[in-house]
């Protein structure tokens, strides 16, 4: 399940006055991109591309993914109706909002400098899993009620004192922080060879 789709634009940065340093795209703009699975794949595409990329690459790569294969596995009869669709509906999306361009000679599809500016974090959950969110409440939770526990002498518990709770707590958060860290790097469009969501399924 798609749970989650967070964004820093590091054009942000200096927003001092109160104003965005790109104006042309909303959070708005930015989840109606993110809404549509093609369109996910697309940017993960060009984002991990290091030059622009011809419509039908473009395509097989996101027919390879939808059909979990090897790109060189991918029928012709499969990829014309990624292809169709990229062509008449996702890239003309993408177009509008400023964050691919689409040179209609060569057909090579480019990412705008809106798109390398912007990071793009997909988080996907299991069934039973819980978000970090959660998992921050939860240990929170947790260090407060062994302080708790050492404060009122419960009995198991006399030999630890406030300073070990203390050190207990700096330690689980921070080996939590790295964790969440390293995983958060591979939930990244771009970053890894596979979108975030079809890491999800290995």
């Amino acid at each position: 399940m798609l749970s989650t789709a967070t964004t820093t634009d590091r054009g942000r940065r200096n927003a001092d006055a109160g104003e965005s340093a790109d104006a042309d795209l909303s959070e708005d703009d930015v989840f109606e991109v993110l809404s549509n699975r093609r369109r996910r794949y697309v940017i993960h595409a060009l984002k991990r591309a290091e030059e622009p990329l011809d419509v039908s690459d473009l395509s097989t790569h996101v027919t390879a993914w939808e059909l979990d294969v090897d790109p060189g596995d991918v029928q012709y009869e499969d990829r014309r109706n990624v292809h169709s669709t990229l062509r008449r509906t996702h890239l003309p999306k993408l177009e509008e909002k400023n964050v691919v361009t689409v040179d209609e000679e060569t057909k090579l599809v480019a990412p705008t400098d809106t798109l390398q500016d912007l990071e793009i974090y997909v988080e996907v959950l299991r069934e039973k899993e819980i978000p970090w969110s959660l998992y921050y409440v939860g240990l929170a939770g947790i260090v407060c009620a062994v302080l708790l526990a050492v404060g009122i002498g419960v009995p198991g518990l006399g030999a630890l004192t406030a300073l070990h709770v203390g050190v207990f707590a700096v330690t689980a958060f921070g080996v939590s922080a790295v964790v969440h860290h390293l995983i958060g790097q591979r939930t990244r469009l771009g970053s890894t060879e596979k979108p975030p969501e079809l890491r999800s399924r290995e």
